[in-house]
């Protein structure tokens, strides 16, 4: 059913981006976006195939209720997706979609990566820095000592970090979000944004957002895989302002997720904090608007 209220989409790649979303049938990446999307539930898994460019891609949004997605960049050894390109996504979006740099600061170095992040707030437009940790040629925890840099710029210039975690890190000893606490302490007025939020270590990601407000939890997929309602339950109460929807697709269906989304048993006010208020006020939009 329709929502009261608009929708921000916190991770969204179209799948025509990378061969790694999908873009090229007949490939194992191909085959691996149609795995995934089998193991979160989706009920139509080749979703993704029918949005072969931005102006399909906007049509789906509307057809799913999305009013602004945000696209993040890749830097990592197997997936370069670079940051131009997800500028040219959103200049060519009408401004539906918000794009989010990323940077690799084993391949760039600590000043070249700190050039690539200047370079992509100020000259490129962007809304935020993505990190990969674990996915680096080198897997890093999130509070390694080569990324503080990174973090203290994003602080700095005031715009959110995106750390990537969750059940797909190469090395899941990685995927620990007590790393995150370190990295919140030292930086209290970074917005720390914890795509696919640690799952499965979900106790442990509730208590680094309950002792840190500058953590937010964005779930996206795995909030419809098992433990998920912890989210959801963190979510009506301390979590409430922490939480952030995310579809994650093309690994997931963006108007099924939002439909899920509504069923999981959010309060009304928990909903729309997730779904619009939350990123509203992390991507620096405007957090009220009329139903």
């Amino acid at each position: 059913m329709p929502l009261p209220h608009p929708v921000i989409d916190m991770r969204c790649r179209p799948s025509f981006l990378h061969r790694f979303f999908g873009a090229t049938p007949g490939t194992p990446e191909f085959e691996t976006v149609r795995w995934m999307n089998r193991r979160v539930g989706s009920e139509d898994i080749d979703h993704f195939t029918r949005a072969g460019d931005v102006p399909t891609l906007v049509q789906d949004l509307d057809a799913a209720g999305i009013t602004r997605a945000v696209v993040v960049a890749r830097s990592t050894p197997t997936v370069r997706v670079t940051n131009e390109e997800v500028a040219a996504l959103a200049r060519q979006s009408g401004g539906r979609l918000i794009g989010v740099a990323s940077v690799d600061p084993l391949e760039l170095g600590r000043a070249g990566a700190l050039a690539e992040v200047q370079r992509a707030m100020a000259t490129l437009g962007l809304a935020g820095i993505n990190l990969d940790p674990g996915f680096y040629a080198t897997g890093l925890r999130a509070d390694d000592d080569r990324l503080m840099p990174l973090y203290e710029a994003a602080a700095d210039l005031g715009v959110p970090v995106f750390v990537m975690s969750g059940p797909t890190t190469p090395d899941l000893r990685l995927n620990d979000p007590l790393a995150v606490d370190t990295v919140a302490r030292a930086f209290p007025t970074l917005k720390i944004v914890c795509c696919h939020a640690f799952w499965p270590n979900i106790d442990g990601m509730l208590a680094v957002a309950f002792r840190n407000e500058n953590v937010y939890v964005s779930p996206d997929m795995y909030i419809f895989a098992p433990g998920g309602s912890r989210y959801v339950e963190a979510a009506n109460g301390f979590l409430a302002r922490q939480l952030l929807f995310g579809t994650s697709y093309p690994f997931r269906p963006l108007a099924q997720s939002v439909q899920d989304f509504q069923a999981l048993g959010l309060s009304a006010a928990a909903q729309r904090l997730a779904m619009w208020e939350n990123p509203a006020r992390l991507l620096g939009l405007p957090e009220q608007v009329s139903p």
